[in-house]
């Protein structure tokens, strides 16, 4: 069974920063493609940004792009999310993900498993 657990989330205002920390467990990460989503009320969970576990392949969404930075530590099954220049249009329930795949995929449904969610909120 695999396990992820998101922490990290805050209220912070806009222009600032947080570091998202995602630990995963129960199985071997060195072949899962790891993302980050989120989702704002009354939207659809979207894609952030993705990472390879093995590989150091990245992608995230233009939203984000030049804001935001994924990174991993193998030796600690732990996936980062690093959002600087926060914006009010961020403030979201931000959501780890897994999948054994090779590609890193933007869909929701492409993720096998899921933390619980962490809450980001951006006053403006």
């Amino acid at each position: 069974q695999v396990h992820l657990v998101e922490s990290g989330g805050g209220s912070v205002q806009a222009g600032g920063s947080l570091r998202l920390s995602c630990a995963a467990s129960g199985r071997s990460f060195s072949s899962y493609v790891m993302a980050w989503f989120r989702q704002a009320p009354g939207k659809e969970r979207e894609f952030v940004a993705g990472i390879r576990w093995s590989e150091i392949s990245t992608y995230y969404a233009d939203s984000v792009k030049g804001r935001f930075t994924i990174s991993r530590d193998n030796a600690k099954n732990t996936v980062y999310l690093q959002m600087n220049s926060l914006k009010p249009d961020d403030t979201a329930v931000y959501y780890c993900a897994a999948d054994l795949s090779s590609q890193i995929a933007t869909t929701r449904r492409a993720y096998n498993y899921w933390g619980q969610g962490t809450q980001v909120t951006v006053s403006s």
